[in-house]
Formats: structure tokens, C-alpha cells, sequence
């Protein structure tokens, strides 16, 4: 037996060379989706979505992120892996080198749930061509009236809104109820638009969220373990577009800018005043912060027709954030997303998530003066 577990250790597992040549194949498909925007289409509405339903299928049962889960055991595991490296694998370098292969598969499995699942959203046809928008460079008298159409809305709903003494509004319902008011206004907006699918899922509470914070990061993705994962450290009103932001990666919108539009979308689907006010205000920041670059006499004037309770909002938001705001995690966190998103086709890097201003002005234009 002693014999025959060392000839195994000397050899690569069969699984491990099924993983291999997974990858190798992931490799070409994903230099198709590079050269096609017609095939990923295709690819993420037909291949991709299934896989994305199987994995949220197999961790949306759990009421924890098991990502989050992962990262919290990762210590422990690179304890296992270097245990059971040195006591079982140590007896030789050929042995050594099978070990590190099948340590690598591991990466390589990783490697392939993106590009399956995920990978091909970044190179699909545009958001704007999808929903029949002329995506154009705006003026700053567009920026400008864009930002008073939504002041407008933000008045209208924020008179339905609860707001505390400290100028903050509060979510007025559990996370499991804003999971499911969400997921039926992604139903009511895949029913108008046949490019996406929405199925059962929910957007996971991070028990972490306050060190989170410190990396400036609200929500993310996990595309290995299908989860939509929610900061709920930050305030109320960024919890419900976050949320319907990550829902629209799960469901294969990849890029930061799209996603972000479509969570406006979807939210303004909602017969709930409180996500639609979390929607309006959070792309009235994009447009706002767009038009201050732009024009600042036009910037002030409309911050001054912004309702008085939604600039004590904002102002609460700004105190909250100062903890926040500048550390040595954010810096790593930016710089990590920012070559990230590079990579995957966004020379803009984190800049694109600010390129919803452009979706935003181009869905509202019909409407400008």
C-alpha cells in the first residue's frame, strides 16, 4: 500500500490533467469572446447564464456569503496545504513538483468559472445598443439638466421617505425583504428586455462589513461561488442600488457602468418609494460629481435646487465616509480593481463605474429641453 501511494504521488491525478486541458481550452474561447462581440452575446445568453443560475443555486441556500466564508478560513487552509504537502509529498522533488500541479489545478478551476460564466459579459455587444440608446458625449448643459430631472424625482419620492435626526433615511424593511422586492423588479424588467434572465437568488449581508469599508468597496460579485454579496456597513440608501448593482453581475452584465445603469433600471421598477429614492440619489451623485468637473457655476445651482432632506443625506453620508476615506487598504483596493477592470477590456479602469453618466444622459435626453 506504502508502495503503491508513492507511485500515485508521482504521477499527476487524472483530474488534474482534465483541469489542464480545461484551461487550455477556456484560453481559446476567451480569445473568441476578445474578437466577437456577436459570439459572447451568444455565449452569455446561452452557456454562460446556466452556470451562473447553477453556482447561485448551490450557495443561495446558505444565509452567509460562503465566499466570505472562504477568506475567513483562508489561514487555516494554507496551514492544511503546506501539513499535508510536507508530510505526504515532501519525499522527493518529482512528488514535490505533482503536488504544486495539483495545487495549481486549483487556481486553474478558478480561472475556468470566469471565463464561462463571467468573462464573456466584458467583450458582449454594448448596454446602449441593447436598449436602443445613442450613447453620445454630453455637454454640460445636458449634465445639468439631467441632474434636475432626478432632483426632481428625488423630491417626489423623498416625501415618502422616513428620515432620522441625524439626517440619514432609513431602509424600512429587512435585507430578505429588500432581496425580494428587488428580484421582483428584475422580473418586471427582464419581461421588457429579452437580453438578460433573472432567476431566484439573493444578495448576501457581509458579516465583515465594517473592515470592509475600509477598501471603499460597497458590494462585490464573487463569480466562483455565484454570490452577490452587500456591505452593510454603509448607509441605508446605497444598499438597495448596490444590491440590484451586484444582482446585474450575477446575471451576466459585467461591466461596471452597465451594471450600474441597469440596477437604475431596475429599481425605478419598483413600486417601492426606497428604492427608487436609493437609485435616483446614487446616479444623481454620478451626474452631480460629472457636472462639477464640468461647470461649476451650473454644479452649484443644481445643488441648491437638491431638496433639503436629500442634501442632509448627503451631508450625513460625508461624515460617515471621513473614517473611511483615506488609508493604505483603499489605495490597495483601488489599484487592485483599477488593473482589473483594465484587463477585462475597461481602459478606464475604476473610471467606469462614473460612465453611467453617460446612460444616464443619453436615457433622459429625449426629455431635455
Amino acid at each position: 500500500m506504502t508502495n503503491e501511494n508513492s507511485r500515485t504521488r508521482r504521477h499527476l491525478p487524472r483530474f488534474c490533467i482534465g483541469v489542464y486541458i480545461l484551461t487550455a481550452v477556456s484560453a481559446l474561447l476567451y480569445f473568441a469572446f476578445t474578437k466577437s462581440a456577436a459570439f459572447s452575446d451568444w455565449f452569455n445568453r446561452n452557456v454562460s447564464q446556466w452556470g451562473r443560475r447553477l453556482l447561485a443555486a448551490m450557495t443561495s441556500w446558505l444565509p452567509f456569503s460562503f465566499a466570505e466564508l472562504l477568506l475567513l478560513l483562508l489561514p487555516f487552509l494554507i496551514v492544511l496545504v503546506i501539513v499535508i504537502g510536507a508530510k505526504y509529498y515532501c519525499d522527493s522533488n518529482r512528488s514535490l513538483l505533482v503536488y504544486i500541479g495539483i495545487l495549481f489545478s486549483a487556481v486553474c478551476i478558478c480561472l475556468i468559472l470566469f471565463v464561462w460564466n463571467f468573462a464573456p459579459g466584458y467583450y458582449a455587444s454594448p448596454l446602449h445598443e441593447k436598449i436602443g440608446l445613442a450613447r453620445e458625449k454630453c455637454s454640460a448643459e445636458e449634465l445639468y439638466q439631467t441632474a434636475e430631472i432626478l432632483s426632481n424625482e428625488l423630491h417626489n419620492v423623498s416625501e415618502e421617505i422616513l428620515f432620522l435626526e441625524d439626517g440619514t433615511s432609513l431602509m424600512p424593511y429587512s435585507y430578505e425583504e429588500l432581496n425580494r422586492k428587488l428580484l421582483a423588479a428584475y422580473e418586471s424588467f427582464c419581461e421588457k428586455n429579452d437580453f438578460m434572465d433573472t432567476f431566484r437568488s439573493r444578495a448576501k449581508p457581509i458579516m465583515l462589513s465594517e473592515p470592509l469599508s475600509y477598501t471603499h468597496i460597497t458590494g462585490i460579485y464573487t463569480f466562483f461561488t455565484g454570490e452577490a454579496n452587500l456591505n452593510v456597513n454603509f448607509p441605508d440608501y446605497t444598499k438597495p442600488y448596490t444590491a440590484a448593482h451586484e444582482l446585474a453581475h450575477q446575471r451576466g452584465i459585467a461591466r461596471e457602468d452597465e451594471a450600474n445603469f441597469v440596477a437604475f433600471l431596475v429599481c425605478m421598477e419598483s413600486d417601492d418609494p426606497y428604492i427608487r429614492y436609493s437609485a435616483l440619489l446614487n446616479v444623481y451623485e454620478y451626474v452631480i460629481s460629472a457636472l462639477r468637473s464640468a461647470n461649476k457655476k451650473l454644479y452649484r445651482l443644481s445643488y441648491e435646487n437638491l431638496p433639503l432632506t436629500v442634501k442632509n443625506e448627503e451631508i450625513a453620508y460625508s461624515e460617515f465616509f471621513e473614517k473611511y476615506r483615506e488609508n493604505v487598504a483603499a489605495d490597495i483596493s483601488e489599484a487592485t480593481n483599477n488593473s482589473y477592470l483594465q484587463s477585462q477590456g475597461a481602459p478606464q479602469g475604476t473610471r467606469s463605474y462614473h460612465m453611467v453618466v453617460d446612460l444616464a444622459v443619453a436615457y433622459y435626453r429625449p426629455a431635455l429641453d
